[in-house]
């Protein structure tokens, strides 16, 4: 499982956890699918930030599907 911090390993169709701005403190996950990467920086420190499938917006947490 990758960690997300780098935006190469991050591409549409890809199913990940993400932290939500509302829950950086708690750090509760929220598992979907990549639709948009809105982080252009090729490295994150936090995290590359992506848009869901669902429309919800947060910083890749990790990578569970890794094909």
């Amino acid at each position: 499982m990758s960690d997300g911090k780098t935006r190469k390993d991050i591409h549409p169709g890809l199913l990940v956890n993400i932290i939500l701005k509302k829950d950086q403190r708690s750090g509760e996950l929220t598992e979907g699918i990549v639709k948009d990467i809105l982080t252009s920086s090729p490295y994150h420190g936090r995290g590359i930030k992506v848009r869901l499938t669902d429309g919800q917006i947060g910083r890749v947490a990790e990578i569970i599907d890794e094909d």
